[in-house]
């Protein structure tokens, strides 16, 4: 059974329209890459999965959840669907480890050492464990990335999704951000990244998902579909961004 089921999403603001008739299945432990241009739907699709914004037609299912049914209980649903954007949002004037665990405190009741144990473990995976107490101010953007995803891993959710994680920083962050995405990928996680990262998209992507136009323009393995595009639309996109 899919992790992830998108069937037939329309979404509008207004009279434009940014997302057409979207399909798309993700099975447990797959890695999406997002690919396509600025405009092309790819972030509005993210925001729709753990339903940050609504949707005007078709259905989107979470591991058997509607999320788009008004009875479902959204805030449930995002415990289990971790999202990361390329703007950190940190809370300043917040530790590390009280940002991290504000959620599991608050949502999951956690006790606070118990909470902090949880911070200690997830910043480990993600190369920080030394910066448990430092505020957001002392790290640098790549570290406050890494710190934000630490913050949904410590959810413990069976979904992960990546608007543009790395977009915000300059290449050497970047790297440092994406060696973290793989050893999150490695342990299994299904994610839904959108992305630029090319390199990343064919290493470890299950599958690339090229948008065009607010639709699925075209899809299949990540190595294959970046090898050898099958449309006009992906191969004009591929080359201006690989070269």
């Amino acid at each position: 059974m899919s992790l992830v089921e998108i069937h037939g999403i329309s979404k509008s603001y207004g009279a434009v329209q940014v997302l057409k008739d979207v399909t798309l299945d993700v099975a447990k432990g797959e890695i999406i890459a997002v690919i396509g241009r600025s405009g092309s739907g790819k972030s509005t699709m993210l925001r729709c999965i753990n339903g940050l914004e609504p949707v005007q037609a078709g259905v989107i299912r979470v591991d058997g959840t509607q999320v788009n049914d008004p009875k479902t209980d959204l805030r449930k649903l995002r415990q289990e669907v971790g999202i990361v954007f390329q703007s950190f949002n940190l809370f300043p004037h917040l530790s590390v480890c009280d940002n991290i665990t504000l959620a599991p405190r608050v949502v999951k009741k956690q006790a606070p050492q118990a909470a902090r144990e949880v911070a200690r473990e997830v910043l480990a995976r993600v190369g920080l464990e030394d910066k448990l107490d430092a505020y957001p101010s002392q790290l640098s953007g790549g570290q406050q990335q890494r710190v934000a995803i630490a913050r949904s891993l410590a959810m413990r959710p069976k979904l992960m999704l990546f608007d543009e994680v790395t977009s915000a920083l300059d290449p050497e962050l970047t790297g440092e951000v994406l060696k973290v995405l793989e050893s999150v990928a490695q342990e299994g996680m299904t994610m839904i990244l959108v992305t630029h990262e090319m390199g990343f998209a064919r290493r470890f992507g299950s599958r690339v998902v090229f948008m065009h136009e607010g639709r699925v323009h075209e899809q299949g393995p990540a190595a294959a579909v970046l090898a050898e595009p099958k449309t006009p639309e992906l191969q004009s996109f591929l080359s201006a961004v690989l070269h």
